[in-house]
């Protein structure tokens, strides 16, 4: 199984990949961590563009092959990344649960925002402004989805937990 979370920065992702993929004992693929190694190893003249999505869809194809679930916790903007995860599932035999993470309540996700810390050496969280500017295409159709600002993070893994129940 594949699971794939997308979203803004700041929606409460990362929190609620690391919750599911502890729960599931699942492979977790984190863009920012991968993309943060690449940078640290100083050998891209440009920063690092789909690289970090590239070497995630390797990983998680490989893993998948061994028959791991894995939790993939990234932005996933573009059709094309998210045309990417599905081509990985469907290389790997695997089943994929693509969810959107929002935050409905625009002045706590500026919040978050705007109060958030890395946990990445290194990372320099993104601001509001660069939020706002996202490239971030709407979905046809739309994934599962969870409103952060509606539920609690562990309220938001049993709700995805009882949807893989139903794949």
């Amino acid at each position: 199984m594949l699971i794939v979370f997308s979203g803004l920065p700041g929606t409460g992702k990362t929190t609620i990949t690391k919750l599911l993929a502890n729960r599931l004992r699942a492979v977790y693929l984190r863009i920012d961590t991968i993309e943060q190694a690449i940078r640290n190893a100083c050998v891209l003249v440009q920063d690092v563009g789909t690289s970090g999505y590239l070497v995630a869809n390797e990983l998680a194809l490989s893993n998948l092959r061994l028959g791991h679930t894995v939790v993939v916790d990234c932005v996933n903007p573009v059709s094309a990344s998210r045309n990417t995860w599905h081509a990985t599932a469907t290389s790997a035999g695997a089943a994929l649960l693509d969810i959107e993470v929002i935050c409905s309540d625009t002045e706590e996700h500026r919040r978050r925002v705007e109060t958030r810390t890395t946990d990445i050496p290194g990372l320099i969280p993104p601001t509001w402004a660069s939020v706002l500017a996202h490239d971030y295409e709407p979905w046809n159709p739309p994934p599962f989805y969870i409103d952060t600002a509606q539920l609690s993070p562990d309220d938001a893994v049993s709700q995805i937990i009882s949807r893989l129940h139903s794949i």
